[in-house]
């Protein structure tokens, strides 16, 4: 199969569709340019980390002190979180889904749906969200927003060092004075409060598709790493509702369960080549405009 073929099919079963889901994990922002695994944006955002070996954004668990691991998240953050020029393939995404009714379901945790014209109340972000902090402990449910906190130690972080310099930025829980953390799914101390109501809105939506209506699950870039977070719910969303198709966008794992048949078709292709190989198809050749 050519990615031709994947883009008329993707484009024929969007044709059918009124409903679409667009369910998405890592791969998706990695295509859009925040890759974690980019050396050379690593080295360029943090040549003192890179010194000491680090290459990657994936640094959970790497036995940084303090001062430089709340450099990197200010600095990871603010790349990744709270930029304000739009995504050229998010924008492509919305414009795909147009005016279907519709909703997103993400592990990913930067807010790029609802920076590039999705509407936050549809978008379900079950790992949480970068622009948030709460305590570790947790001794509350409440989270704070958290780029005045990341102003404050970009303001003092040296980047030769990889160091904050003012160790009174260093934030901590305003209510008892533990450590936080960014508000995202790392262990069971989550406060997951803010993103159930999403979730709970999804289901309802999902339960109450019109009969005859014809559903689309469009999942981008959802591997193995949290297979039951995105993927596996993707897969039993088409399993359970009757008339409802997958196409499954992944380059490295694009495999569908055989149990749905011709209902689901694997893309082998990260989903910029996707996307602009469906933009290709659907702009008329100067042939097709000498026929009208």
């Amino acid at each position: 199969m050519t990615i031709q073929n994947d883009a008329r099919t993707l484009r024929t079963w969007l044709d059918d569709a009124d409903r679409i889901v667009v369910a998405a994990g890592a791969g998706l922002s990695a295509a859009a340019g925040y890759d974690y695994g980019d050396v050379e944006r690593f080295k360029e955002l943090f040549p003192a980390l890179y010194r000491l070996g680090l290459r990657s954004r994936y640094l959970l668990g790497v036995p940084l002190p303090p001062d430089m691991m709340w450099g990197y998240w200010a600095v990871h953050i603010d790349d990744i979180r709270f930029g304000s020029r739009p995504n050229s393939l998010y924008r492509q995404l919305r414009a795909l889904v147009g005016d279907r009714d519709h909703w997103v379901m993400t592990s990913n945790v930067d807010a790029l749906f609802a920076r590039n014209g999705f509407e936050p109340a549809r978008v379900f972000t079950p790992q949480g969200d970068y622009g948030r902090l709460q305590c570790t402990v947790p001794c509350t449910q409440e989270t704070w927003d958290a780029q005045p906190f990341y102003d404050r130690i970009r303001a003092a972080y040296d980047p030769a060092t990889g160091r904050v310099t003012d160790p009174a930025v260093l934030p901590v829980c305003p209510r008892c004075g533990a450590e936080v953390f960014p508000n995202v799914r790392v262990g069971p101390e989550f406060v997951d409060g803010a993103y159930l109501p999403a979730g709970d809105r999804l289901m309802r939506w999902l339960g109450d598709t019109p009969g005859g209506s014809r559903l689309l699950v469009l999942e981008i870039g959802a591997g193995f790493h949290t297979p039951g977070v995105i993927r596996r719910p993707a897969e039993n969303v088409v399993r359970h509702t009757p008339g409802a198709r997958l196409v499954r966008v992944n380059p490295d794992h694009p495999g569908v369960p055989t149990d749905l048949g011709d209902r689901a078709r694997s893309v082998p292709f990260d989903a910029d080549r996707l996307l602009n190989a469906l933009d290709t198809l659907d702009t008329p050749t100067e042939s097709d405009l000498c026929h009208d």
